[in-house]
């Protein structure tokens, strides 16, 4: 039984007891321990099912790679699935159940599917549910959703904050062993701004179990806390490396905590000049039949539980192994007064020196040889002994309650591989490491990665004392900040270890039979075995990224940190190629999940996404707006009076507007400011149209499409100054569009010398519109401001009401029309002094929807009305708009393909019913005829449909098929109640076609 011995445990603070549950027993841990070791100090020795076969399934490892153990923690607004008792620290009243069992973790009525394992071999979800095709509805899909997922997803709201950290640093550590504490005192050294992470809540790493190095870890921690150039973290997961330097990190703050007051966790984001990825090894499982009955564990786990938790998992233990570190286990088990009934080693000249103190300690060390199988169902009771180099014949029985097993050591390349770093295969260490030749590189070609300690392939500690330190030095020196090699006591290399060669054994025994490698495990949580990594060799699936994906070999939530290597390896078997042509699949971040919380940050509740709201907010609540959603803002729909409705008042605001005098505010508009001597050239090829020919103080309307030739946004272009633009947007586009510019810049053109800044909330912008426009600013001091002086589409700077105003001549109303630009502090300012200057005139506020209506009657599109991402130029009737002067723009050759240039593409027409009634919106123009599922062929559709009552009549724009080559011919347009409406194709122009009123 595993069990709590009375002395010992250096993690963990006897003084201070704490009570958890555990699928509702009440259990006893101390400070210090892990859930696992917890569990495992109670006895506890099963923890969790298999996913498909629901086996029984116990710890295995000791760190973050564990794929068993696998818990729901905490309660209601704080129950978080899929939590790792490894990583998952005890504390005062803590509740954890396991998963993926029914009705509970002894009985689980899923584990008949143990017993049809011969019949869901891997793959045979894609050949059994094919037939017969009625039942896949009612009999398939309904038991598949029931099985699918791991853990139980939370259904109340989390009751968590998170935050997100924006951190900057020359030196980035990850790891807090030797070699990352060694590289961080080094680089220090120098002045180097220094961040060290250690996703544990110990710094060390392996050293103070395995290598005595406790004082040399403290020294180097107690250093490097009296440095004010260096930020550690304990708890904190290095993530993921990007491109840039750029590094996320994730810190657990309250996960091991009773008092959840405050972040739970916290996303760091990262700039680093230089990273290191000190980030150890982790050692490989054996592959015999049996590997996964709960007991049988990772030899350095139990070690581990041994030293830091004072935790015996077995009073019998078997190791066995094929290299020599597992030796290590057996010489601390037997110190600890528990009995290891034999080493079996699967080398036949066996272990070193390590071997021989072994024996000269009483145990039975067996060279050669394998396990066959372990006994046991829901525990260990015992291996079967053969030999390594047969089919698995068993030669003798060996009575034990827990198996220790190693099978070499893989270097974390996780981070160092994100990135592009690449691997070489070390034969001698049967392990990938990294190739130092070709590291992940920046802008520069240069690399920004290295590796150190164990990460690197390093492992005896006086080794890697001394490599991490030179990568510390080499790191600050590229920075910047070159120093010297710090006086850090040296651990001597035990002469014990590593003696003997690993010797590869990727199947135990060598010539196993079908029956026994069926119950070798590869992946644990997947519960993918060693014959079906066979099988989809034989099906066909060579590459390993398709061996993966059959398999789901590697797929679990431990992304395969333990069964990767195993199962490259039956692979090449398999395939009979060397283990580096098959090579590995591809790491990608997250190193392990991290939550959901702390990926959104604050960006959750009220806060998920910021209501934007404009300077003159407060005066359009105090005066009857009625507000809707446009993008991220709230814009006045319109100013509703007493006794009026939306659509009276939008009528009131049109026909006032028209025949005098109305104000608009247009501060929520898109204002992007482009700068550099090639921002002409980038806005050229960022809309359809020239820029580069614009003239300072002059304005162009411009149309921006997708990389696919579809219209994405449209507005007014204004040139500042001979480097100077400032890109209007819609209301919804800013943030999109200043996004796709800078995504041009810093992956297509990023030599070019242009800057962009997004400086929408920086301006207040007030359209003054009407006939009584000019009137007005003349009223505040604008002086030559008549349609001579200050013609359409330019823009001049003025001194309004004491104001210092940059005016626009455009217009989206076809009104006289000017929008006034100034600093938001002063938007109300001015917005008072037009309200005061043209009320001789009946001046008044107008809303969205009454700037819809005029823009209709004129003719003029509206993103997200006109377009539906579908949608290019060319159906909108805006070839003028589209430069022939210019090679190339964004989307031009996409609109050059055969169905973008086809001629029966649906385009833009006007839409006058014939009673003057108002077309729904979407309707569609029906056409003879039904389809293939029965429903009325269409010809076009409604983009844009109002009541007018400038003309007293409803008015409408829309895509009809050959539109504008059908002028006078009358459509019928469906409607809810299942009838059609016929309306005629007119111009969509229906207002001063001329432009009598804008061009005065």
């Amino acid at each position: 039984m595993s069990t709590r011995l009375t002395k010992g445990g250096r993690r963990i603070d006897r003084s201070q007891p704490v009570t958890f549950r555990f699928n509702g027993r009440t259990l006893r841990g101390y400070r210090g321990d892990t859930l696992a070791s917890a569990l495992l100090a109670n006895d506890q020795m099963m923890m969790g099912r298999s996913f498909k076969y629901h086996r029984p399934r116990g710890v295995v490892a000791s760190g973050a790679e564990e794929p068993n153990a696998l818990m729901g923690i905490g309660q209601g607004g704080r129950f978080e699935p899929n939590q790792r008792a490894t990583q998952q620290e005890v504390f005062e009243g803590l509740e954890a159940e396991s998963q993926n069992h029914w009705p509970s973790l002894a009985f689980d009525v899923g584990e008949v599917n143990a017993a049809l394992s011969r019949f869901l071999p891997a793959g045979f979800y894609y050949k059994t549910f094919l037939w017969p095709r009625a039942f896949w509805k009612h009999v398939y899909e309904p038991i598949i959703r029931q099985s699918a997922g791991l853990g139980k997803a939370p259904k109340d709201r989390d009751a968590d904050t998170y935050e997100h950290y924006y951190h900057f640093t020359d030196v980035l550590v990850i790891g807090g062993g030797l070699a990352g504490l060694a590289a961080a005192r080094a680089a220090a050294s120098g002045g180097a701004r220094v961040t060290l992470l250690e996703q544990t809540a110990h710094w060390g790493g392996r050293a103070p179990t395995d290598d005595d190095a406790t004082d040399q870890v403290e020294a180097l921690v107690a250093e490097l806390s009296k440095m004010d150039n260096v930020t550690l973290r304990l708890r904190c997961m290095g993530a993921g490396v990007y491109d840039h330097g750029y590094v996320l990190g994730y810190e657990r703050l309250t996960d091991h905590l009773a008092d959840k007051s405050g972040p739970r966790h916290r996303l760091w984001r990262i700039r680093a000049a230089q990273i290191i990825t000190a980030t150890g090894a982790i050692e490989r499982p054996l592959s015999f039949a049996g590997n996964d009955v709960p007991g049988v564990m990772l030899a350095s786990a139990v070690r581990d539980y041994l030293a830091d938790y004072c935790v015996s998992v077995g009073d019998r233990t078997v190791v066995v192994t094929n290299n020599d570190d597992a030796y290590l286990t057996a010489l601390a088990l037997d110190r600890a007064g528990l009995t290891v009934p034999a080493i079996i080693d699967a080398r036949q000249e066996g272990g070193g020196d390590l071997a021989e103190a072994a024996r000269a300690r009483g145990i039975r060390v067996l060279s050669g040889h394998a396990v066959a199988k372990v006994t046991g169902r829901t525990r260990v009771t015992g291996v079967k002994l053969a030999r390594q180099t047969g089919e698995g014949a068993v030669i003798g029985d060996i009575a034990c309650d827990a198996v220790a097993m190693s099978g070499g050591w893989s270097p974390v390349v996780h981070l160092w591989s994100h990135c592009g770093g690449k691997l070489i295969w070390d034969d001698a260490e049967a392990m990938f490491r990294p190739d130092a030749t070709r590291p992940p590189t920046g802008a520069d070609g240069e690399g920004f990665v290295t590796c150190a300690g164990a990460a690197d392939g390093v492992f005896e500690p006086g080794e890697i004392l001394r490599t991490g330190a030179a990568v510390g030095l080499r790191a600050a020196g590229v920075t910047g900040h070159p120093g010297q090699m710090p006086d850090i006591a040296d651990v001597s290399d035990p002469p014990l270890r590593r003696a003997n060669p690993i010797e590869p054994v990727w199947l135990m025994p060598a010539s196993a039979t079908r029956a026994l490698r069926a119950k070798t495990w590869l992946d644990y949580q997947n519960d993918v075995k060693v014959t079906d990594v066979q099988l989809a060799a034989q099906e066909g699936f060579e590459s390993v990224e398709h061996a993966k994906r059959y398999t789901t070999l590697g797929m679990a939530t431990d992304q395969g940190k333990l069964s990767n290597i195993n199962g490259l390896a039956i692979l090449s078997g398999a395939l009979d190629t060397p283990i580096p042509q098959v090579g590995t699949t591809t790491f990608r971040p997250p190193f392990t999940p991290i939550s959901m919380g702390a990926i959104a940050g604050e960006a959750r509740a009220e806060t998920f996404q910021p209501l934007r709201r404009s300077p003159l907010h407060d005066w359009q609540v105090a005066h009857g707006a009625d507000f809707e959603p446009v993008g991220a803002w709230r814009r006045p729909y319109a100013y509703v009076r007493p006794g009026e409705d939306r659509h009276a008042a939008t009528a009131r605001e049109i026909t006032q507007t028209r025949a005098a005098l109305g104000l608009l505010d247009a501060s929520t508009l898109g204002k992007i400011i482009v700068k550099g001597p090639d921002a002409g050239r980038f806005l050229d090829m960022l809309y359809t149209n020239m820029m580069s020919t614009l003239k300072p103080g002059r304005c162009r309307y411009g149309l921006m499409c997708s990389e696919n030739g579809f219209l994405m946004d449209d507005g007014v272009v204004a040139r500042w100054d001979e480097e100077t633009f400032l890109c209007h947007t819609t209301t919804g586009g800013a943030d999109r569009i200043h996004a796709h510019m800078e995504e041009w810049l810093q992956t297509e053109w990023w030599d070019w010398q242009v800057w962009t800044v997004n400086a929408t909330e920086q301006y207040a912008q007030i359209a003054v519109v009407g006939p009584k426009a000019r009137i007005v600013l003349e009223k505040l001091g604008a002086e030559g401001v008549d349609g001579e002086a200050f013609p359409f589409m330019s823009f001049q700077d003025h001194r309004l009401a004491g104001i210092d105003s940059r005016i626009y001549r455009i217009s989206f109303s076809g009104e006289l029309s000017y929008e006034i630009a100034v600093p938001a502090g002063q938007g109300l300012a001015l917005w008072q002094a037009l309200l005061d200057a043209g009320a001789e005139y009946g001046v008044m506020p107008y809303g969205t929807e009454a700037l819809h209506v005029m823009r209709a009657e004129k003719g003029f599109i509206m993103i997200g009305d006109e377009t539906d991402g579908t949608i290019i130029p060319q159906d909108l009737g805006l070839d003028w708009a589209i430069s022939k002067k210019k090679d190339d723009y964004i989307g031009k050759r996409a609109q050059q393909r055969e169905d973008m240039a086809r001629s029966d593409r649906w385009k833009l027409v006007g839409l006058k019913t014939l009673d003057g009634s108002v077309l729904p919106e979407g309707a569609y123009a029906v056409a003879p005829g039904h389809n293939a599922n029965g429903q009325r062929n269409v010809q076009g559709r409604v983009t844009s449909t109002y009541h007018s009552p400038t003309l007293e009549r409803g008015i409408a724009m829309g895509l009809v098929l050959n539109g504008p080559d059908r002028m006078g011919e009358t459509v019928e347009f469906n409607t809810l109640e299942g009838g059609t409406v016929p309306a005629r194709i007119v111009d969509p122009v229906v207002f001063d076609k001329a432009g009598e009123k804008q061009n005065v």
